[in-house]
């Protein structure tokens, strides 16, 4: 699988199960995640790509501009009618 910066990802296993997060980076076969608000952008969250799966959605960077704005998007995606 091929990460980039920005794209949503869908977590598999852990304490975050089933939440969704927002890769900021890629590094040593690891990906770095954020949501805005347990794992702020500033420190995100290391996560083996094993245990992420890609969505289709790709944010944008001024989503991922402040926390606020990443928590505000993330939630439209998981939440669509509300």
């Amino acid at each position: 699988m091929d990460f980039k910066a920005g794209q949503v990802v869908l977590s598999l296993r852990g304490h975050d199960k089933g939440e969704l997060f927002a890769v900021k980076d890629i590094a040593n076969g690891k990906v770095l995640i954020c949501d805005g608000k347990g794992r702020k952008l500033e420190k995100p969250k290391v996560k083996n790509v094993k245990h992420v799966a890609l969505t289709e959605v790709t944010l944008d960077e001024d989503s991922m501009a402040t926390n606020r704005k990443l928590r505000k998007t993330l939630n439209k995606i998981a939440n669509p009618g509300g």
